[in-house]
């Protein structure tokens, strides 16, 4: 299926996990993707995946660190250039570290609040003009299961994605009359850069029982931390259907996307 045939899209993130399976499946439905990451090794690993799959024509990568203004501004002024505009932007990057509230820092507290949700924020800001130049366009950001849900030793990576999924419905309405659509995926239990190093940040002291309701009902393939999950290409193929005309209706909502977890 070819949906997005001659569409130009943005995948930031696009170094691993979620973001790098998703810049796969839209260049396997047809688009021309700029995919970037601040993570230079997993953007060539990325580029190696594509020309496999025999669609690396169609992809540049490009070094981008979100969490940095100066490089997202130029980061997206490369993509704009390299793709000649933009229809669709995803927001796949991120981070996740654990503390237990009381003893994180504020250092740490604005390092996770300014790659999530600030960056997020800069991408949309310095791509709407292109976007908006199109009668029809779409972003995809990236909120959590975390934002509506209790995650123990989480709440800033929850308040970060809290934020997103509130910014993204401030953006829906702005600028639905010019064709805009943005909407939120909110993934759990998917297998990531971030759920494999989670292990490593959740305290020594936490208590594992907390983590006990957070477990899909449905069957699962991969395991992550050692908790199971489900492959990043069950996200993906939902986000390939939001920016394409099969989400035309589609905006200013987030779509969960956990296995059943908190049905």
């Amino acid at each position: 299926m070819k949906r997005l045939e001659g569409n130009r899209i943005l995948v930031t993130g696009a170094a691993s996990g979620i973001g790098q399976a998703t810049a796969l499946r839209l260049l396997d439905e047809g688009a021309a993707v700029v995919a970037a990451d601040i993570a230079a090794d997993g953007l060539d690993k990325t580029r190696a995946q594509a020309g496999e799959a025999g669609v690396g024509e169609r992809l540049t990568t490009l070094e981008m660190n979100v969490g940095d203004e100066r490089s997202v501004v130029d980061g997206v002024q490369s993509a704009v250039a390299t793709l000649g505009g933009l229809d669709s932007v995803v927001n796949a990057a991120g981070m996740l570290r654990a503390a237990h509230t009381d003893q994180m820092t504020t250092d740490l507290w604005n390092q996770i609040i300014g790659v999530n949700l600030t960056g997020t924020f800069l991408v949309v800001r310095e791509a709407l003009p292109t976007l908006l130049s199109n009668a029809r366009s779409a972003v995809v950001n990236f909120s959590s299961t975390s934002a509506s849900f209790a995650h123990p030793y989480m709440a800033a990576y929850a308040a970060s994605k809290g934020g997103v999924q509130s910014f993204t419905h401030a953006l829906a309405l702005e600028y639905a009359k010019q064709g805009l659509r943005a909407v939120c995926v909110a993934p759990g239990s998917i297998k990531s850069g971030i759920t494999d190093a989670t292990g490593g940040f959740i305290p020594p002291d936490a208590d594992w029982a907390l983590f006990g309701r957070l477990s899909p009902i449905m069957p699962t393939t991969e395991e992550s931390s050692g908790a199971p999950m489900a492959a990043p290409s069950a996200v993906a193929g939902v986000i390939a259907m939001l920016v394409s005309d099969d989400g035309a209706f589609i905006t200013g909502t987030e779509i969960r996307i956990d296995g059943g977890t908190h049905a």
